[in-house]
């Protein structure tokens, strides 16, 4: 396929362009070229979805089979890109995100699940992110002639992850020692990794479908006890898992997905965190791989980076992760109780 990809310098972006030239697709990127570097192999065409003039050169005398959209926040952005491209590519693949449904993640949902009311046309200003995205999402199905696309993943992990929930894990559980580890054990997640919506997406566009997946790993496929003890495995650490339970985490000012990422204390307003119904994507063809696979790889990834260079670059990394003194006194405050 000529596959467009808006973004595609980063984390989910760059494992769709990855696994798009390792299928022998012909790829353009078109981005801005600040937030990372294209992959060789790529035709890049830089520009600001934002700024009239670079979509139109963009689209001027190009055409495409899919276009994927990893960078689109604000519905009446992609409407713009939506229209541009109208009439040069086959299929819109726009990336959306779970949080476009409105009954996530206080009830177990599938895609019969209302999404967010938001119109194509809005600003950023006129919702939170999951209400934009449910924007974006109607911008392309409004402003596209075509196939829409549309993919709503739940929690992503994998190499070259720019958020920092899993890296600060394998941080702090490469140094060893006890690690203040949340809650249950037991609690069963939904992760996926972000080469597997890769693939996903791209066998999607190549069919030419026009439908809306919830894209995320299949119930339980891994707890919190499992993935956190996959760390220490990939480390090779040593590190001692010192479970603490929510109540004494939250009365010692803990903050739930920052200073410990992934975890959120399950309240009657959550119960459908990590109970996804994943049926409708497997049955399309999703398939993930083991949670481990995905720690160790990031792993093997992050050991060699310049983590002070990636956080100047990635000011999400900054905020995850617990502040070692911290995370001693209540350590020291549970083995006293």
């Amino acid at each position: 396929m000529r596959i467009l990809v808006i973004g595609g310098s980063v984390f989910l972006g760059r494992a769709i362009v990855e696994e798009a030239l390792r299928q022998g697709h012909d790829v353009t990127t078109f981005n801005r070229g600040r937030s990372g570097e294209d992959l060789p192999g790529v035709t890049a065409v830089r520009g600001d979805r934002e700024v009239p003039a670079d979509l139109e050169a963009l689209a001027a005398g190009r055409e495409w089979d899919a276009v994927v959209d990893v960078c689109g926040f604000t519905p009446r952005v992609v409407a713009a890109s939506a229209r541009a491209l109208s009439g040069h590519a086959s299929t819109y693949a726009f990336i959306s995100s779970i949080s476009a449904v409105s009954d996530w993640p206080a009830e177990r949902v599938d895609e019969s699940a209302p999404r967010w009311e938001c119109s194509p046309d809005a600003g950023p200003d006129d919702g939170d992110y999951g209400v934009l995205k449910a924007g974006c999402e109607r911008a392309v199905e409004h402003y596209f002639d075509g196939n829409a696309l549309n993919i709503q993943p739940g929690l992503i992990l994998g190499p070259w992850e720019n958020v920092g929930r899993l890296p600060a894990w394998l941080r702090r559980i490469a140094k060893g020692g006890r690690v203040l580890a949340p809650g249950d054990p037991g609690l069963p997640m939904q992760l996926i990794d972000a080469r597997d919506i890769a693939t996903f997406t791209l066998d999607q566009a190549a069919k030419g479908v026009n439908d809306r997946f919830l894209l995320t790993g299949p119930a339980g496929n891994t707890t919190f006890g499992r993935w956190l003890g996959d760390c220490v495995e990939a480390t090779g650490s040593g590190a001692e898992l010192v479970w603490v339970e929510d109540r004494f985490l939250l009365d010692h000012g803990v903050e739930p997905w920052t200073e410990l990422p992934l975890w959120n204390p399950v309240t009657p307003g959550e119960v459908g965190a990590w109970d996804v119904v994943t049926e409708k994507a497997e049955a399309a063809g999703l398939r993930c791989r083991p949670v481990g696979e995905t720690v160790r790889d990031t792993w093997d990834w992050l050991k060699d980076q310049d983590h002070t260079a990636l956080e100047n670059r990635l000011p999400s990394w900054k905020r995850h992760g617990i502040a070692p003194e911290k995370e001693a006194r209540i350590l020291s405050e549970w083995d006293a109780r």
